[in-house]
């Protein structure tokens, strides 16, 4: 016995050694902050001082060597991020990730992301092409001072066994294709209308869209026989499925007349899917005629969200229509060509090789039509065949081969003014954009460019439903001049704010888009903004930070009238009498009421839709008022032989919630918190689809907010396992304060690094939850007080990949 004891003492004893002499490995993989590193591409040294918070402070003599040193910072810290992002967007995931991602490759293959990307740099101008070089030139030079020994890959490439190939100009440009494709919407919304307008009359789907325009008789009903063909419910789930407009944002500017200092004040916090890490990394360059700060995306050279000395700006989502399926038909039933307004086309084809590990690789044929690629070729077989002689493809504006956008962000951030800002977002194709602007001199604005697609005003299909591909009347007739985009300079009021609202009234002659956002968010806003009369960074902290939700104020007085159906549902009134809207996590309120809401929008629609309810299940709150309010035939439940009215449904979704959070959470209801049910959770690609592995690799806390709040909380409520778990929110927060751009703050979320390993994987979270900041200065003074250290980027002695200590 003496004997197993002491083997079993050894082997744990090894077992222990191995692991700590693995951790001790892994952490070689970290950035070391002090150095020299031997660099080939850039034509003087590169200083790169991490400041005491994480964020590099990038200084060269020239700006091709600056955006070298962000490419070497962002491959130190991101490179697994960046490698995942890039076989994602060119559908060569299946390559590491196996089968269950070959879906996902297929669409990929089909869309051409990465094909369209080559096709734009080889048209960019030479100055934006040697940008992309250098960029490219400084990740490789971090890929090539790895040492499987001493300075290891991050952990991901080893666990999975692979090696990163080196970075291109394409696979930049490809991350701006897939977020422009995160960010647009219409080709699913256009999908799924198709889907309910076969289930439902055209009163039920004008009341689901209120927002819409209902389509000119005449033309629906020529089509009517097409649409009825088509098995719209099988090209949404193969195409899209998403139902929810996940992203937002919120910004706003406000006039020096306004604050405190007697400069503009401008805020912003775009609202994307929570990940770890981030999809924003903070930087700062600096270089003759540079410099800039702000939030930055690991693959693209440049600072998508900032200031620089002059100038600052912010985005929110447009949900721009820049998408439109059209129906096409094949001519004599033959696969290879269709019919255009002037006669047979050929299709054009490719063939696509997928790599899966494991196992063979998967051939695809890819068509394409004048309009775009037919991406119902996605589609089962047995659905393929029902369509018969058509198919569906899709005109999407950032396949066009003439896309320059990164000439427009690189643009901005060397603005000195709006004459140069303006000029600048002339050359941004998409996805488009809310944009504020504010500069040293006191001017502040909006501008929303893109390229929008114009389309005949007899089309009244136009960004409702699929068009059918031969008929001209349909196609696109070029894009709106980017003088008639809207915008706005030095507004009287004193202030521009937008929160994904319509930022365009009914007497605008183009069509931007029908898919706005409900008006909670910017109602708030502007109700924050317009009481205060001398506006502060502090303010606008506030603001950023405002939990309340005005749809939960609004919806309260159903339940204040309601009946209770037992002492339970009449304590939770009780509650909600006194309750301001105000999402916080520690609070009872916001669960109550949130469950309440999403089990009335069960019970007031699940009947009509059936089986489709969940799949299309997305928060509607205009929809769910109207019918409270007027449409109120909605809460007759079709499936029973009684007739309820919507007093009984809002009485009898009150009951369902106390009895199931009392079954969740314990039967006093004083105990209850939001943040039990409303966590946000930031995920790891791939690690958070492996048990065990994404304890170590997500990241998870309560938090405050909800989907209607300036503080945005939103969640899937379609998830039957956590419909109330955060996925999105303020991914970064800034404040740029005019007067002194120095004094200007910023924040992202969870942290600088993508390294579980680093300190910095998850440094920002708590600041974040708490709605503060860190300073965003370019003052060397202030930077380097307390830095990490600097680490010097060197051409000349050390030899490609060296590291002098």
């Amino acid at each position: 016995m003496r004997g197993i004891v002491r083997s079993a003492v050894a082997l744990m004893a090894a077992l222990v050694l191995v692991v700590a002499v693995g951790y001790v490995w892994l952490r070689g993989s970290l950035p070391d902050p002090n150095g020299t590193v031997g660099a080939e591409g850039i034509a003087a040294p590169v200083e790169i001082t991490r400041d005491r918070h994480g964020v590099p402070h990038v200084v060269a003599q020239s700006r091709d060597d600056a955006l070298f040193g962000l490419g070497y910072v962002h491959a130190e810290d991101r490179l697994w991020q960046m490698e995942v992002h890039r076989r994602i967007g060119a559908g060569r995931a299946s390559e590491v990730m196996g089968r269950g991602t070959l879906p996902l490759d297929r669409m990929m293959r089909v869309l051409g992301l990465y094909r369209s990307a080559q096709r734009n740099f080889a048209n960019l101008d030479p100055k934006t092409r040697r940008v992309l070089q250098s960029y490219s030139a400084g990740v490789n030079a971090f890929i090539a001072s790895r040492d499987f020994l001493q300075r290891p890959l991050p952990p991901e490439f080893i666990m999975l066994g692979i090696e990163p190939e080196p970075w291109t100009p394409e696979d930049s440009l490809l991350l701006g294709k897939t977020m422009a494709f995160d960010l647009s919407v219409n080709m699913r919304e256009e999908l799924l209308r198709a889907h309910l307008a076969q289930i439902l009359d055209p009163q039920q789907l004008a009341d689901i869209y209120p927002a819409y325009p209902h389509p000119d008789s005449h033309q629906l009903s020529a089509l009517s026989d097409l649409y009825a063909s088509i098995p719209w419910g099988a090209a949404w789930r193969a195409l899209a499925r998403r139902t929810d407009r996940e992203n937002g944002s919120n910004n706003w500017v406000v006039s020096g007349g306004k604050s405190v200092t007697g400069k503009p004040i401008l805020a912003n916090d775009p609202h994307l899917r929570l990940s770890a890490p981030s999809v924003w990394y903070l930087a700062h360059l600096k270089a003759p005629g540079l410099n800039v700060i702000g939030a930055t995306m690991p693959a693209v050279p440049t600072v998508v969200l900032g200031r620089n000395d002059r100038v600052a700006w912010g985005f929110t989502n447009t949900f721009g229509d820049v998408q439109d399926v059209f129906i096409e038909r094949l001519v004599g039933g033959d696969p290879s060509r269709y019919l255009s307004p002037d006669g047979p086309r050929p299709f054009e084809v490719r063939d696509e090789v997928i790599k899966v590990k494991g196992e063979q690789p998967v051939r695809l044929e890819v068509r394409e039509t004048r309009h775009g690629p037919v991406i119902s070729d996605l589609m089962q077989e047995q659905h393929r065949m029902h369509l018969g002689d058509l198919v569906l493809s899709l005109a999407w504006t950032a396949l066009d081969d003439k896309d320059v956008t990164l000439r427009a962000l690189l643009g901005m951030q060397e603005a000195r003014d709006w004459r140069e800002f303006d000029a600048a977002l002339r050359d941004y194709a998409g996805p488009q954009q809310n944009v504020v602007y504010a500069d040293v001199d006191g001017n502040f604005g909006l501008i929303v460019p893109a390229w929008i697609p114009r389309r005949d005003p007899r089309n009244s299909l136009q960004g409702v439903l699929p068009a059918p591909g031969w008929d001209a009347l349909y196609d696109w007739q070029g894009y709106v001049p980017f003088e008639e985009l809207p915008r706005r300079l030095n507004p009287p009021e004193g202030f521009v704010a937008t929160a994904n609202d319509p930022i365009v009234g009914s007497d605008y002659h183009h069509h931007i888009t029908f898919d706005w956002e409900e008006t909670y968010r910017i109602r708030r806003i502007r109700d924050l903004v317009s009481a205060d009369t001398a506006h502060s960074t502090e303010s606008s902290r506030t603001v950023q930070g405002d939990g309340v939700s005005t749809m939960a104020r609004d919806f309260l007085r159903f339940l204040a009238n309601t009946e209770p159906l037992s002492d339970e549902s009449g304590r939770a009134v009780a509650l909600l009498s006194k309750w301001d809207g105000e999402m916080e996590a520690n609070r009872p309120e916001p669960l109550i009421f949130s469950y309440w809401y999403s089990q009335l929008e069960s019970q007031i629609y699940a009947d009509e839709l059936g089986a489709l309810f969940r799949e299309a299940w997305r928060y509607r709150p205009q929809f769910i008022w109207n019918v409270l309010t007027e449409r109120q035939e909605w809460c007759d439940n079709i499936k029973t032989a009684t007739v309820e009215d919507c007093d009984q449904i809002v009485a009898s979704a009150l009951e369902r919630t106390v009895t199931d959070l009392a079954e969740e959470y314990g039967k006093d209801m004083s105990k209850w918190r939001w943040g039990d049910a409303h966590y946000a959770h930031m995920r790891h690609l791939p690690f958070t689809l492996v048990p065990m592995l994404n304890e170590f690799f997500d990241i998870r806390f309560p938090a405050s907010g909800g989907p209607f709040t300036v503080n945005r909380g939103k969640y899937d409520i379609s998830d039957k396992q956590a419909p109330f778990v955060q996925t999105h929110g303020g991914t970064f927060r800034a404040i740029y304060d005019l007067s002194d751009l120095d004094r200007s703050l910023y924040i992202l979320v969870p942290g600088q690094s993508g390294n579980p390993l680093s300190p910095d994987y998850d440094s920002f979270v708590r600041s974040w939850r708490d709605i503060e900041y860190i300073p965003m200065t370019t003052d060397s003074r202030e930077y380097a007080a307390g830095a990490r250290g600097t680490i010097v980027l060197d051409p000349a002695p050390h030899g490609r990949g060296d590291r002098a200590r």
